[in-house]
C-alpha cells in the first residue's frame, strides 16, 4: 500500500469530514484504482458503502455477468470513506446522501412518466384501446440508484445527467406497425428533446416491440437476447397495461428465464469477491487492462480519468 497517499487521505478527511470516491479524487489527484486500493487497504479509515448491487451483463466477462454499479462507480458515487472511530459523522454524511439518491431516481421516475403521458396525450386519437400496450422503465432507477454526476453521452460526447432512463414499449402483436412506427419516431423526438435542452440535459435510452419479439427473445441464447429478458425482469411498470406487463413477468418465470438470471447474479456476485480480493492484493504494477475489465467500464473510463 502506498503509505504517502494514505496519509495524504486521512488528513483530507480529518479537515473535511467524510467524502465519497470522486470528492476524494477532486482534491487529490491520484489515479482512481490507487485511491481505492489505498482506501480499502488502509486501518486508518472506514468504508461505507450505499445502495443496491444488481445484474449487469457485459460481454468482456466471461459469463456475461457482472454486478453494478462497477467496483469504480461504487467507489466514486456510492462509498462514503471516514476517519476511523468518527462514525457519527459518517452515519449523517451517509443518510444525506441516500436522500439525495432517492430523490434524484424519483426525479427521473417523475420525467420518464411525463415523456411517457406527453406521448399518450399527443397520438390518443390512433392510441391502442383495450389495455394493449405498456411502458416499462428499467435501470439505475428501478433499484433508487441513479445518480446525477455529469458523463459523456456516447453519440454525441455531450455532458448528460448521469443515469440514462432505459425504456422499453411493448404492445399486443395485433397493434398496428404502422401506429408503432409513429410512436418510435415521436419517442425519438422526445429523446433529442431531453438530451438539448439545457434544463433537462438526460439521456433516454428505448426500444419498441411486439410481444412476438418479447417470445423469441425467451429464447434467451443469445447475448442481445440475455440483455432483452434482464431488462423485462428488472423492470417496472411506467404507464398503460398492466395486464400485459402481468403476461411479460409471468413469461419469463414459466420460461425459466428468471431462474436463470438469478444463477448469473449468484456468479456475478462470486466475480465480483474474486476480483475485488485480486485487485487488492496484487502489486499494482502487475495489474493489467483485463483486470480492469473488473473494476471500471470503458465509459468510465473516460468518464473519471
Amino acid at each position: 500500500m502506498n503509505d504517502g497517499l494514505e496519509q495524504k487521505i486521512v488528513r483530507l478527511l480529518e479537515e473535511k469530514g467524510p467524502l465519497t470516491g470522486s470528492e476524494i479524487l477532486e482534491r487529490i489527484r491520484e489515479r482512481n484504482f490507487l485511491l481505492w486500493r489505498t482506501c480499502y487497504l488502509s486501518s486508518k479509515l472506514d468504508i461505507r458503502t450505499l445502495g443496491t448491487r444488481y445484474l449487469r451483463l457485459d460481454q468482456k466477462v466471461d459469463g456475461y455477468a457482472r454486478l453494478s454499479p462497477s467496483i469504480l462507480r461504487e467507489f466514486m458515487t456510492y462509498t462514503l470513506v471516514g476517519v476511523s472511530g468518527a462514525r457519527e459523522g459518517l452515519d449523517r454524511r451517509a443518510d444525506r446522501i441516500l436522500r439525495h439518491i432517492r430523490e434524484v431516481s424519483q426525479s427521473k421516475f417523475a420525467l420518464a412518466h411525463s415523456i411517457a403521458t406527453r406521448l399518450q396525450n399527443d397520438l390518443n386519437d390512433r392510441w391502442p384501446r383495450e389495455g394493449r400496450l405498456c411502458f416499462i422503465l428499467a435501470g439505475d432507477i428501478v433499484y433508487d440508484m441513479a445518480h446525477d454526476v455529469p458523463r459523456p453521452e456516447a453519440s454525441t460526447g455531450e455532458l448528460v445527467n448521469g443515469s440514462d432512463i432505459d425504456l422499453v414499449v411493448v404492445a399486443d402483436d395485433t397493434v398496428p406497425d404502422d401506429f408503432l412506427e409513429g410512436l418510435d419516431g415521436a419517442i425519438y423526438r422526445e429523446k433529442y428533446r431531453t438530451l438539448i435542452s439545457p434544463g433537462v440535459r438526460e439521456e433516454l435510452d428505448y426500444v419498441v416491440k411486439k410481444m412476438e419479439r418479447v417470445r423469441e427473445q425467451l429464447g434467451f441464447d443469445t447475448f442481445k437476447r440475455m440483455v432483452a429478458c434482464k431488462i423485462l425482469r428488472e423492470g417496472a411498470l411506467l404507464l398503460g397495461s398492466e395486464s400485459l406487463f402481468r403476461e411479460i413477468k409471468t413469461l419469463l418465470v414459466r420460461s425459466g428465464v428468471v431462474e436463470k438470471l438469478e444463477e448469473m447474479e449468484k456468479q456475478a456476485g462470486a466475480l465480483r469477491r474474486r476480483a475485488e480480493e485480486h485487485l487488492l492484493q496484487t502489486d499494482p504494477s502487475r495489474i493489467v487492462e483485463e483486470d480492469l475489465n473488473h473494476f471500471h467500464t470503458s465509459e468510465e473510463t473516460e468518464e473519471f480519468e
